[in-house]
C-alpha cells in the first residue's frame, strides 16, 4: 500500500482495476441491513470517534439487532467487545464493505478506491479540525497525498462552522451533509475535574508530585527515511529540558500515528515518557497540565479542557511552503517561537491568565460544539439506517 500511495502510475492502475472489479462484484453482493462496519485510521487502531460511537452502540438497545464489524490491518492485535474482526484489504473486507448498511470511519473506508455499497450509509467523523491544508488545497507538488477516489460521505461530524466549511470544499462534500455537533471522541474532555485528572495520572502511571507537559507534534509527510517511513526530528535537547524544568515537570511525548520513528530523542528516563503507542489519546490530554504542539488538530481538542497551550513552530516557514496552513497558529496561542530556549522560558514563567484567555478565545472561534456528539451521532445514524 505504501508503494501504491507514492507511485502515481501504480496507484492509477490500482484505482482503475480495483474500482472496476469491486463495482462489478457489487452487482452480485446482497446488501445486509444489519451490518455496520467500523474502521479507524484506515485499520491501524481501535480508537478515536469510531470507537466511542461503537461503545455507545453496544450500550444502546436500538442497535441490539446489528452485526458490528471492525476492520484492522492486524486483527489479532485487538480485543473488542461483542463485535467481529476482519482484516483490511482482504476479500472478506471488501465484501463486508459492499454489503454493509452503514460505514463508520474517521478517515476512509474505500482504501483509495470507489465502490460504496448500493444501500450503504457512510458516516464519517474525521479525526480533527484543520490547521494544515487538506484535500484539494494541498499542492500537487506534495507527493504524499493524492487520490482519485471520491468522498461518498452521507454525513460528517464537525466541531464548528469553520471546520465544516473547509471540509465541504476540499473534500467536495455537500455542506448540508455536515452535523455540527462536535467529535464523539471529545465528549470525555468536557467537564473534567481535578480529581479526574489525578485519577488519570495514576492510571497512566505518572508521578503525582510533578506537573505534566504533553508534547504532541504533527507529522511532516515530506520527511521520510529510505523505506518511505515518516520520521520526526524536532530540534530538542531533552537533557537540557530536564535540567531546566525537571524538578517541576515531566514530558509525555506523543508522536503522530503516521510517524514511524522520532529521531534524536531519548525517552522513558523518568522525565520523558514515550506515550506514542498509548491507546487512548484523551487520557493523556486529561492528565496534562500544558499542551505543546505545532500544526496538529490536538490543539482544538485540548482547548476544551481550558488549560494552557503553547505552539512550538520551529519550522514554520518550511512547513508553510511544503504543506500550507489555513491560519497562523502563532497569532492564536502562546509561543510561536523557533527556539527551545524561549519555550523553556515560557514554561518557567507561564503567564497563566493570558494563556487561559487565549485558549478560551481560540475555543470560541474554532470549537463551537462539544460534549454531546456521541448522542447526536447515534441518533442520526439510527434515523438514517431505519
Amino acid at each position: 500500500m505504501t508503494l501504491v500511495k507514492f507511485f502515481k502510475p501504480l496507484y492509477s492502475m490500482y484505482y482503475t482495476i480495483g474500482s472496476f472489479s469491486l463495482n462489478i462484484l457489487k452487482l452480485f453482493v446482497k446488501s445486509d441491513d444489519h451490518v455496520i462496519l467500523f474502521i479507524s485510521f484506515g485499520g491501524k487502531k481501535f480508537d478515536d470517534s469510531p470507537r466511542v460511537i461503537y461503545e455507545g452502540m453496544i450500550n444502546d438497545s436500538r442497535f441490539d439487532k446489528y452485526d458490528l464489524v471492525w476492520a484492522f490491518h492486524h486483527p489479532e492485535n485487538f480485543k473488542i467487545p461483542r463485535g467481529k474482526k476482519i482484516k483490511t484489504d482482504s476479500i472478506k473486507y471488501f465484501i463486508t464493505a459492499l454489503k454493509a448498511r452503514c460505514w463508520i470511519s474517521n478517515s476512509t473506508v474505500e482504501r483509495g478506491l470507489s465502490f460504496k455499497g448500493k444501500k450503504t450509509f457512510y458516516f464519517n467523523t474525521w479525526h480533527g479540525t484543520p490547521i494544515k491544508k487538506m484535500g484539494e488545497d494541498i499542492s500537487i507538488e506534495n507527493k504524499s497525498f493524492g487520490s482519485s477516489a471520491k468522498w461518498n460521505v452521507d454525513m460528517m461530524t464537525s466541531q464548528s462552522k469553520y471546520e465544516a466549511d473547509i471540509f465541504s470544499r476540499v473534500f467536495n462534500i455537500d455542506r448540508d451533509k455536515f452535523l455540527v455537533c462536535g467529535l464523539p471522541r471529545n465528549d470525555s474532555l468536557a467537564n473534567v475535574t481535578i480529581k479526574a485528572k489525578h485519577d488519570m495520572m495514576r492510571k497512566i502511571g505518572l508521578p503525582m508530585d510533578k506537573k505534566v507537559i504533553l508534547y504532541a507534534p504533527t507529522f511532516r509527510e515530506y520527511e521520510r527515511d529510505k523505506k518511505l517511513n515518516c520520521v520526526l526530528a524536532p530540534p530538542i535537547n531533552f537533557e537540557k529540558w530536564k535540567k531546566e524544568i525537571g524538578d517541576e515537570y515531566i514530558i509525555l511525548l506523543r508522536a503522530h500515528y503516521e510517524v514511524a520513528q522520532v529521531l534524536n530523542l531519548n525517552a522513558n528516563d523518568g522525565f520523558v515518557y514515550d506515550v506514542s503507542n498509548y491507546s487512548v489519546l484523551n487520557d493523556l490530554m486529561i492528565a496534562a497540565d500544558i499542551l505543546i504542539s505545532d500544526y496538529s488538530s490536538i490543539l482544538f481538542d485540548y482547548s476544551i479542557l481550558d488549560r494552557p497551550m503553547i505552539c512550538f513552530t520551529y519550522d514554520y516557514e518550511k512547513y508553510m511552503h511544503n504543506r500550507g496552513l489555513y491560519f497562523d497558529i502563532r497569532k492564536e496561542i502562546l509561543g510561536g517561537s523557533n527556539s527551545e530556549e524561549e519555550i523553556l522560558d515560557l514554561i518557567n514563567n507561564l503567564p497563566f491568565e493570558k494563556a487561559s484567555d487565549l485558549v478560551r478565545n481560540f475555543r470560541r472561534k474554532y470549537v463551537e460544539s462539544y460534549g454531546n456528539a456521541t448522542k447526536y451521532s447515534l441518533d442520526a445514524i439510527f434515523k438514517s439506517i431505519n
